[in-house]
Order: structure tokens, then C-alpha cells, then sequence
């Protein structure tokens, strides 16, 4: 990469906004090509019969990370990528990174179940500054992209999202694994999908969403969507909340990055934090 676009200015966010969405293309094809059949499917982790039923891959996974990585390195061959089937593939340019996870939501990809996404997140330095998700459905009630990066704020398909929630609406949605959205003005749901509730919460779908030790790939892309579209984003670090930074400078530690988040409106999101003071306190 030449020397002047070591800083992501404007014209290099736009060109790999637009590198991002073609990735995230590139998992929407493929998944959308195999929907139906019968795939070979595996099991990471350890031998605990527990942690060979949590954490599947199917070979559609490793397929799409492979073709990503390829046509990645077509464009930007001096970035590092961290992805959720491969190995950390460290870069020449350490200050840009991408991380990637072919299908986020797999065990619902696997079993037929229509809520999964391909997730692809560009980080500076640790921080996200540009993502592409392809998602299963959006709230135009069809598959497409989200993405954000060249200064334009949250677009879907190249369109800007607006987010106006309607206020004859009394209760709106969380994401919440746990069920603790109960103890606030939401109703929670739970997807399967980090990825995708991450862009619904950019796309006010989702007033917040929290989530417990997400990874690296599973909400980097997601991250900059929601500051995109206005949304407030934090970290837990031991028994603290603060405003997230970045997933840090060197590629082990963003590789090694697992901290509880929120996402949400800046005031869904700090009621959410109180909840979890709260509970902490108890």
C-alpha cells in the first residue's frame, strides 16, 4: 500500500466499503446457492460431548472464508484478516485488519432456520471503520447487504436507512440471549445471530442487544454499523462499562478479544447498563 493511504482517508474508506460488499456478496451467493441441500457439517472445540453439539461449521463456511480471503487479498494483499474458520493470517500493513465470519448463525443455517448472516468488519488500529453485512432478511423483509464506511452513514443495498420508530409502538425489541430485557421496557428475542443483531440494531429493528463474550468476527462488522446509524456501543471490562475503543492495536489480542457488549439506542443502551448493575449487584 503506498505511504499516503496508510491513514484510512476518505477515498480509501470508500474503496473498502465497497471491497466489503463484495465479500459479503460473495457469502450471500454462496449461502443462498446451498440452501436445501445436504451439507457436510463438523464440530469444533474440545472432546466434551457438550462443546461437540455448540460449535458447528458446515463446509459452506469454510468454502466462503476461503473465497473471501482469496478475493480479499486481489485488493488490499497487505491487510491482515482474523477469521472464524482459519488461521489469523497476519499482514505486511499491521494497522489495517478484516475480520470475517462466513455465516454467523450457523447452527440456524444448518437446520433450515432463516435467520444468518455473512459479517465482514474493517478495522484501523483496532477500530471499526467499515462493515458489510450480508443478511438472511432485513427490514425490507429480504436478503441484502448492510454497510457503512465511506462517510455516508448506515446504507442497505446502497440506500440510506433511516431509522423512525413509530411512537404509537409502547414496547420495542431487544436482543437479549439471556432474558433479562424483561426487566425493561422491551420485549427480548433471540436470534442465533450476533451479526444480524447488530444490524438490526443499526437499522432500529432492535432498539439494543446485548450479548455475553461475542468474538472478534462475530460483531466487527456490526460494530460499524451501528456508529454508523447513531447507535451507542459498550464494553464490559472486569466489573465496568465503558464506551468500547477499539478490539486493541496488535493482531493477537483483537484475535484473543472477548468482551460482554451493547449495542443500542444511546438511551436503550444506557438503561440496559443499569439492568446489568443491577444484576451485578445482587
Amino acid at each position: 500500500m503506498a505511504a499516503a493511504e496508510q491513514v484510512p482517508t476518505p477515498d480509501l474508506l470508500a474503496r473498502m466499503e465497497a471491497v466489503a460488499v463484495e465479500l459479503a456478496a460473495i457469502g450471500g451467493r454462496e449461502i443462498l446457492a446451498t440452501l436445501g441441500s445436504r451439507l457436510a457439517v463438523q464440530y469444533k472445540g474440545d472432546d466434551d460431548a457438550i462443546a461437540l453439539l455448540r460449535d458447528p461449521v458446515s463446509e459452506v463456511d469454510s468454502r466462503v472464508e476461503a473465497m473471501i480471503r482469496r478475493h480479499l487479498a486481489d485488493h488490499f494483499p497487505d491487510h491482515g484478516i482474523i477469521g472464524e474458520e482459519m488461521a489469523v493470517q497476519p499482514g505486511l500493513d499491521s494497522d489495517f485488519v478484516w475480520a470475517v465470519d462466513p455465516i454467523d448463525g450457523t447452527s440456524n443455517f444448518i437446520n433450515g432456520f432463516p435467520l444468518f448472516a455473512s459479517s465482514v468488519g474493517v478495522l484501523y488500529r483496532g477500530v471499526p471503520v467499515a462493515g458489510a453485512l450480508w443478511c438472511s432478511t432485513s427490514h425490507l423483509l429480504t436478503p441484502g447487504i448492510y454497510h457503512c464506511g465511506g462517510g455516508a452513514g448506515l446504507r442497505f443495498e446502497g440506500e440510506q436507512v433511516s431509522c423512525m420508530p413509530n411512537p404509537a409502538v409502547r414496547k420495542r425489541l431487544a436482543g437479549d440471549p439471556h432474558g433479562q430485557s424483561g426487566a425493561g421496557p422491551w420485549d427480548g428475542r433471540k436470534t442465533g445471530s450476533a451479526a444480524i443483531e447488530c444490524a438490526f440494531v443499526a437499522a432500529g429493528l432492535l432498539q439494543v442487544a446485548r450479548f455475553a463474550t461475542p468474538n472478534i468476527w462475530d460483531v466487527a462488522g456490526g460494530i460499524a454499523l451501528a456508529r454508523a446509524s447513531g447507535s451507542s456501543v459498550f464494553q464490559k471490562d472486569d466489573r465496568e462499562w465503558s464506551s468500547f475503543v477499539s478490539f486493541g492495536e496488535q493482531l493477537a489480542q483483537m484475535a484473543q478479544w472477548r468482551h460482554p457488549l451493547i449495542l443500542g439506542t444511546p438511551e436503550d443502551a444506557a438503561h440496559m447498563i443499569d439492568i446489568q448493575h443491577a444484576d451485578d449487584r445482587d
